[in-house]
């Protein structure tokens, strides 16, 4: 799986909403290896896009055609200053990977010492966080460049999410998740209270 995020504040949330309905509607047909879409808006205004597909080539392909270029050129005028984009030709899926029935979906993005052994942990912890936090539907691990990480984790909602984050950790989980959350280092969080969660139509 290659996973492609884009994000950047918007200035025009109800015209970014029709664009994207439209690339589902008209564009995703013609997508050669797309696999689906995490996306949403944030508090402070901020979108934020998981768009996966089967392959980094797949993706390229995607982009070099002409009707994306035309819808893009569009739908960027919605945003309010630049939008970055970061290819990401990592991904691990864990607990099944996301999840189009998750109601809360929170995106992390740091840079990590050890991209390697955040895989290891999430193997490792991978049945009993299931058992631990029921909440939690799924997930993926992203990354690009150097030492870049994108996680995205999707919860049923986000009552339950933050009722969990209050639970104790079981001990045999306790270093693991903590070895883990070291090596995340600094993370920047992007909560989407109303994820819009769209899969290829088979």
């Amino acid at each position: 799986m290659f996973i492609q995020v884009i994000q950047g504040k918007v200035s025009d949330a109800d015209r970014l909403s029709r664009c994207m309905d439209r690339w589902t509607a008209e564009l995703e047909p013609g997508a050669v290896g797309y696999l689906g879409t995490t996306y949403g808006l944030c508090e402070d205004g901020t979108f934020i896009a998981l768009a996966r597909f089967e392959s980094e080539d797949a993706a390229r392909r995607n982009s070099a055609r002409p009707e994306q270029g035309a819808w893009w050129s569009e739908t960027e005028q919605c945003f309010d200053g630049p939008v970055t984009f970061m290819d990401c030709p990592e991904v691990t899926q864990w607990m099944g990977g996301g999840s189009d029935e998750a109601g809360f979906v929170q995106i992390m993005e740091g840079h990590t010492t050890d991209a390697r052994r955040m895989r290891e942990l999430q193997a490792l912890t991978d049945d009993r966080l299931h058992e631990a936090r029921p909440d939690i539907l799924g997930g993926t691990l992203a990354t690009h460049g150097a030492d870049g990480y994108v996680e995205a984790v999707y919860f049923r909602s986000e009552a339950e999410a933050r009722e969990h984050e209050k639970m104790e950790i079981p001990d045999d989980l306790r270093p693991l998740l903590e070895e883990e959350s070291r090596l995340m280092g600094e993370v920047t969080y992007f909560d989407l209270h109303e994820p819009m969660l769209v899969s290829a139509r088979k």
